[in-house]
């Protein structure tokens, strides 16, 4: 049968009609929301990691506990079990194949493999990782420029604004979740010496899994990594700020470590009475109690007595507010300090630098109150060690932190938090690492027994 021509032209109308009417309704459909999740969910990756056989079990691990345990030393290899497999998240940042996640998701990895959108698949190496942040930087190296994502900011984040959750909970590719910021500049304590502070609270579904993946904003901004979640409760979640991650993300990648700045102060808590006699409205902040000649606080115009309220757009409380708060910052950052001096509040805007190596051992003794010797054969006949390595502690000053403890001379250090002492180089380094903190582990040889001791300098 043949068609008119005024038919045709009619049925092709319809179907332009039709066809608009379609596009039209799926414009009208594509919310912020869905323009974000597209504009971002091609960046996504999902992470699997392969992990060491685990060999035996460290005998102390049965006295303090397997918590305790993994929280200071991670895993340890044990032969019985075979390699195991885990997943998170991680988001691209960078078109050349750059991966930023969470140090959690490949911490003790030997094997890290990922998986984008398409499928496609691939091996990454590890770039740098930072377990203080809770970050890491893996890289793919793709045979063309990815999809990625930019970072954005979160120094002008809103409570009550939209986010969204992008990740692989429970090995479910690229599960977008919606909710809002519930809260800013949330410190959330792991247990009783690890304390996370800055973390951006979220009621966005978290589930495990999405570890790593981004947090955006309504634009599709990335502005933050999804973190932690709370185990026994629904619709609380963390993430770290992007502006936090941003610069130990720069270190990460040129560094492949995080060169913390050094401030050159050391504080200690404001009770009732400090907060008195220094004139403060209520006993919040760090004081001042010794300043490095030289160091980046005393050339930039802090002094003893000094009462440090803020840094950045962050209050201060106590110690591991402050310690928190600071180490999110790398050599060479200029930082703002809220200050209380003498009554009168102001800021102040100083360069952090490197700790000078000829500080290390000063550093030490001032802060535990002990001074070492490296272990070696002379000295193990000396102090009649079983130790073949490690430093052995030659002075205590009984009023000083360790010798509150009962540490002794003859006590061989193993261990300063998560770093293994094998020289005395290892222990300063780890020493000047931890004096960053608010609390130190110590792993303590005394004869053929070893013990762990938490100091809070």
């Amino acid at each position: 049968m043949r068609i008119r021509p005024a038919l045709t032209c009619s049925l092709f109308l319809v179907v332009v009609f039709i066809s608009g009417a379609a596009a039209s309704n799926l414009d009208n459909r594509r919310t912020p929301v869905v323009r974000a999740a597209q504009k971002a969910g091609p960046a996504v990756v999902n992470i699997f990691t392969e992990e060491a056989p685990r060999g035996n079990q460290n005998p102390f691990r049965n006295f303090f506990g397997d918590s305790f345990f993994k929280r200071f030393f991670g895993n340890v290899p044990n032969r019985r079990e075979s390699a195991r497999r885990s997943l998170g998240s991680g988001v691209i940042i960078n078109p050349k194949g750059y991966i930023l996640t969470n140090e959690h998701v490949i911490a003790q990895a030997v094997r890290i493999q990922v998986t984008l959108l398409d499928d496609r698949e691939y091996e990454a190496q590890l770039i740098g990782a930072d377990a203080r942040s809770d970050l890491a930087v893996i890289k793919i190296d793709p045979e063309a420029p990815l999809p990625y994502v930019p970072m954005g900011r979160s120094d002008d984040l809103m409570i009550g604004e939209t986010v969204i959750a992008i990740g692989n909970p429970f090995g479910l590719h690229h599960t977008v979740t919606q909710g809002i910021i519930s809260a800013l500049h949330r410190t959330v304590r792991a247990n009783r010496q690890q304390v996370y502070s800055d973390f951006i609270q979220v009621d966005a579904s978290i589930n495990p899994g999405n570890s790593g993946g981004p947090l955006l904003n309504i634009n599709g901004s990335l502005i933050g990594i999804n973190t932690a979640i709370y185990q026994d409760a629904e619709g609380i979640g963390f993430a770290i700020p992007i502006d936090n991650a941003r610069r130990i993300v720069n270190d990460l990648i040129e560094y492949g470590t995080v060169r913390r700045g050094w401030l050159g102060v050391t504080v200690q808590d404001i009770t009732p009475d400090l907060a008195r006699y220094f004139k403060l409205e209520k006993f919040a902040g760090v004081l001042i109690t010794r300043l490095v000649p030289k160091g980046p606080a005393s050339t930039g115009g802090l002094r003893q007595g000094d009462v440090i309220t803020s840094i950045g757009d962050h209050q201060v409380i106590n110690k591991s507010d402050y310690f928190q708060a600071l180490s999110s910052y790398t050599i060479d950052d200029t930082v703002q300090l809220g200050i209380v001096r003498n009554g009168s509040r102001s800021s102040l805007r100083i360069r952090l630098a490197g700790i000078p190596p000829s500080y290390a051992r000063e550093f030490a003794y001032q802060w535990l109150g002990i001074e070492v010797q490296q272990v070696s054969p002379a000295v193990q006949r000396n102090y009649r060690l079983f130790a073949e390595e490690g430093v052995v502690i030659t002075k205590v000053l009984p009023n000083g932190p360790c010798g509150q403890v009962g540490i002794q001379p003859g006590d061989v250090i193993r261990r300063v938090n998560r770093d293994t002492i094998r020289t005395q180089e290892d222990y300063e380094k780890a020493v000047m690492e931890a004096g960053k903190l608010s609390s130190v582990v110590l792993l303590v040889q005394r004869g053929r027994s070893g013990y762990y001791v938490t100091l809070e300098p």
